[in-house]
């Protein structure tokens, strides 16, 4: 195995860790600003009012987002998998 081909593998697996982590991320974010804003217009200075919206919003991009994000990672391993007779040469 060279040096180049663990650089690959390595990138391949950041950039399906970052994939899959996008969607609950973005939507974390949208609803935090959207929350802050909402706050910075009443004034409602509370801190526990952006927890607990993100936590279901968050769970709810998981469901909606989870047979994607199992796809993603049963082709990267799939991938990872079918290439172990190439990285043993």
């Amino acid at each position: 195995m060279t040096p180049e081909m663990v650089i690959t593998i390595g990138k391949s697996a950041l950039e399906t860790t970052i994939l899959i982590a996008a969607p609950m991320l973005l939507v974390s974010l949208v609803i935090g600003l959207m929350i802050s804003v909402f706050q910075a217009v009443t004034q409602i200075n509370e801190a526990t009012l952006t927890f607990v919206p993100k936590i279901i919003v968050t769970f709810l991009a998981l469901l909606v987002f989870f047979p994607w994000m199992l796809r993603v990672m049963l082709g990267f391993t799939t991938t990872l998998f079918m290439n172990i007779p190439a990285y043993i040469r």
